[in-house]
């Protein structure tokens, strides 16, 4: 969950600060055949204040934007922390148009449900779709949902609209009696993924990973044409041990607790084994707010407010 799900209103290392670079600079000719640009419209609850067309928004966008596409609880906040930790400003969700524009890379609602129209917004993206094995994957989805549906409710719900919009397009929350029964979670995943694959057929900007196999995390860099050998990458689970998470220990961690006491907590360790760097294990269980915890000065606020106030585009599904 991000730091702003509700509708509410430190420099990094050299070569990670590289990688940042590198991403705003990297030439995509190859991958500018895109298809299926979106039609702008105006979604009623967002009541935009003023229309803006496709070629207006494709004028703005100077950088590479990555965006992930994975469902949730595929290893979004794994996949977003160690985008920050190669220098990269990320938004772990985003729900106006300026934190789009801040952050070098979005994960989340709503990329995952709205990636057809972020294609034809930001035709230099690239995107990444994030698969896990369904025995896994479908008690997660269940539990998040068991404490996401009441902020979900059309109308009472305290989630931001975008949240709402995204999960009712993607898991049919408001057409289902029961939203996190098994048969139909696997039918929402697999009609998902068939989509994402299907529309990034051939394509040379679309990689999919399953973050769990060994050297995952390499090869994502990879494809970004990103360097693997940002001095923080081991330090990520360091970061992410919050108070929170230390409190929830069977044996709670005094001031004066030892080193194994406080690794009996933390999420497991990158690993940098000859199969390459894999990505840190985090918001795993039944822990829901990693991204919310995780500190760093490169995390963008989900709710950022720009030129036109925290409008979001004016497109429609």
């Amino acid at each position: 969950m991000p730091d702003n799900a509700y509708n509410s209103t430190a420099s990094a290392h050299a070569q990670c600060s590289a990688n940042a670079q590198h991403i705003g600079n990297a030439d995509h000719a190859a991958n500018t055949q895109h298809t299926g640009h979106s039609q702008i419209a105006t979604p009623d609850e967002m009541h935009p204040e003023q229309s803006s067309t496709l070629s207006s928004e494709q004028a703005s966008i100077e950088k590479q934007k990555v965006f992930i596409i994975g469902l949730p609880r595929t290893g979004t906040t794994s996949v977003s922390v160690a985008l920050l930790e190669q220098g990269l400003k990320v938004a772990h969700m985003a729900f106006t148009k300026q934190a789009f524009m801040l952050a070098d890379a979005i994960s989340d609602v709503p990329c995952f449900s709205d990636y057809r129209q972020l294609d034809g917004l930001f035709p230099q993206a690239k995107f990444v779709y994030l698969e896990r094995d369904m025995a896994k994957w479908v008690p997660s989805m269940q539990m998040l949902l068991g404490k996401m549906l009441p902020h979900l409710e059309a109308k009472s719900g305290r989630f931001h609209p975008i949240m709402k919009r995204s999960f009712r397009h993607t898991f049919a929350i408001d057409k289902v009696t029961e939203p996190a029964d098994e048969a139909h979670l696997i039918a929402c995943y697999q009609r998902h993924q068939n989509e994402v694959l299907a529309y990034f057929h051939g394509r040379a900007d679309f990689i999919s990973l399953d973050i769990s196999h060994a050297g995952s995390l390499s090869r994502l860099l990879q494809f970004l044409g990103l360097t693997t050998d940002c001095p923080t990458l081991g330090q990520v689970t360091d970061r992410a041990l919050s108070d929170s998470q230390i409190k929830s220990a069977p044996n709670q961690i005094s001031q004066e607790g030892t080193s194994q006491e406080k690794a009996a907590v933390q999420p497991l360790p990158v690993n940098t084994s000859e199969h390459g760097l894999d990505f840190p294990k985090l918001n795993a269980g039944t822990h829901v707010a990693a991204w919310h915890e995780y500190k760093h000065p490169n995390k963008v606020n989900s709710n950022s407010a720009g030129p036109q106030s925290r409008k979001f585009f004016d497109y429609t599904l």
